[in-house]
This record gives structure tokens, C-alpha cells and sequence, in this order.
């Protein structure tokens, strides 16, 4: 019986990450304790992250809708090497212009309190209790920002956090994706500080054919309690790899909203922050 929830959760988990991984893009437009999902490992942290035009004369992929806005069939963005972050100074400026603010994310978001941190990374050590640490040395930045949906008409306070990290290399950044999909077989259970708990983490990396508006892309979902919570919530992650660069958004649930609301949530944060990314880069 253990085994057949287990895998009723990994296809849960699955379906509900092909809504992110399928979502935004390159149209979609807009501009003190561990974060509500950390970005990074105990490995890296150490002691202890328009449209495909087409002429009138070509017959349309198959794959490819025609509709306006639509995906590419598949993701070929390349950053401009000029473009890439070669020091932390370069890495600062592309993760504040990147980051979304309480305008550029979904209607009505409000700053959490702390709103921003910087120059720290955060890590998972056996303990299964999310710290901090200095930035190791093959990342140049790494900056978080949180938004809250505020309580209202009886719904409790969704809590949504972005993080846009700059590694030295692509490898390095691609490594970051890596070892988070084994956060949550290793640590399932995970405490954030402050009284904030996430239990029942499951991770999945998606098929490169499968993510259209990065280079890899990870989905992460499970329950979350903490101060205010009203209880068990549910709570979705998102990670994603640019060139050098990760972008992770988390949504943290509240009364009164259900997991599609969460995956709408965090798609539109996902999805945006991936095109300031691409800005950045171009």
C-alpha cells in the first residue's frame, strides 16, 4: 500500500510539473532565516541555489501551434557571451533586474517582511535544517526577494519567494539542478527556521523535450506548516537554468487556496522571471 501512494504521488507530482515546465517563456512579458525553499545544496555550500515566424510558403510543424503566444517546439536561446556575468559586480546587476517585484508578479502582491537578501547561500546538511553560509566560490551572486498575497475575503496569506543566482560557469549552474532534484529524496522532511516545516518533498527533473523556456527546469512539491499557516497547506517549487544562471520560485499555500491556484502562481512567476533572465542575456 506504501508503494502504490508513493507512486500515486510521483505521477501527482509529474502532472502537475508539466504545467510549469509548459508554461511562459520568451512571449510572456513583464517586467534573515533560509528562504521558503532554499536554492541550494550541502554540496555546494560547502561546510556548513517572438513567437517562431513563419513564411507563408512553409508548411507548419505539427508540434508547433500556431496560436499567438505560443512555445517553440523547443528551446534554443543562447546568451550573448558579452552578456554573461564575468564578476560579482556583472552578477549583482542582472539578479536585482531580473528578481520580481511586488508590480511585476501577479496582481495584488504584496513585500514580505524581510522583503530581500543577498550574498549568502543557502544550504541542507544532514540535520535536514536549512542554514546559511557565504557564497562559495563558484557562484557570483545569489539574490532572493519575497511577495505575499495578502489575507482577504476569507482567504489566509499566500507566501511566494524568487531567487536568481549567477554561477561562474553553466557546469556549475547545472550542477545546482542536479543535486536539488536529491534534496528531497534525502531530506523529505525539512525544517526552514522559525517554525516553518515542509514534509512529504518529492522532486522531479523534467525531459529537456518536455521545457520550453529554459535550458532544465525541476518541479517540487509537498505540504507546509509554520506561524499563521492555519494549518497544512500545500506548497509548490519551481527551479530553472538559463545559460549561468538558476532561477527558483516558491509558493507557499494558505487557506482557501487549492494546488492549481499554487501552480498558476508560481507558472506566472516562473515563466517571468525566466524572460528578465533571457533580457539580461540577450
Amino acid at each position: 500500500m506504501k508503494l502504490m501512494q508513493v507512486g500515486t504521488r510521483v505521477a501527482a507530482v509529474a502532472a502537475a510539473g508539466v504545467l510549469l515546465a509548459g508554461c511562459g517563456g520568451s512571449d510572456t512579458k513583464g517586467k534573515d532565516g533560509p528562504d521558503p525553499k532554499p536554492s541550494g545544496s550541502a554540496k555546494q555550500g560547502g561546510p556548513a541555489t517572438d513567437g517562431e515566424k513563419t513564411g507563408a510558403s512553409k508548411k507548419p510543424d505539427p508540434e508547433q501551434s500556431t496560436l499567438p503566444g505560443a512555445l517553440p517546439s523547443a528551446y534554443d536561446f543562447t546568451p550573448n557571451p558579452d552578456r554573461v556575468p564575468k564578476n560579482a559586480a556583472q552578477a549583482r546587476k542582472l539578479t536585482r533586474n531580473a528578481a520580481l517585484g511586488e508590480n511585476d508578479w501577479t496582481a495584488g502582491m504584496v513585500r514580505h517582511t524581510p522583503y530581500e537578501s543577498a550574498g549568502s547561500w543557502t544550504v541542507l546538511p544532514d540535520s535536514c535544517v536549512w542554514t546559511r553560509s557565504a557564497l562559495p566560490p563558484d557562484i557570483l551572486d545569489s539574490f532572493t526577494r519575497r511577495l505575499d498575497i495578502p489575507a482577504q475575503d476569507g482567504k489566509g496569506r499566500v507566501q511566494g519567494a524568487v531567487t536568481v543566482t549567477v554561477h561562474r560557469t553553466e557546469a556549475g549552474a547545472d550542477r545546482e539542478i542536479k543535486d536539488t532534484v536529491q534534496e528531497s529524496f534525502r531530506c523529505p522532511q525539512q525544517e526552514l527556521g522559525g517554525g516553518q516545516r515542509l514534509s512529504g518533498l518529492m522532486s522531479l527533473q523534467f525531459d529537456q523535450k518536455d521545457v520550453r523556456n529554459a535550458d532544465a527546469s525541476l518541479f517540487e512539491a509537498g505540504k507546509y506548516t509554520g506561524p499563521e499557516s492555519g494549518g497544512v497547506q500545500d506548497y509548490v517549487w519551481s527551479k530553472s537554468r538559463i545559460g549561468p544562471v538558476t532561477t527558483a520560485v516558491s509558493v507557499k499555500g494558505a487557506k482557501g487556496y487549492t494546488n492549481t491556484d499554487l501552480l498558476r502562481i508560481a507558472a506566472e512567476g516562473g515563466a517571468k522571471v525566466l524572460y528578465r533572465v533571457e533580457l539580461e542575456l540577450k
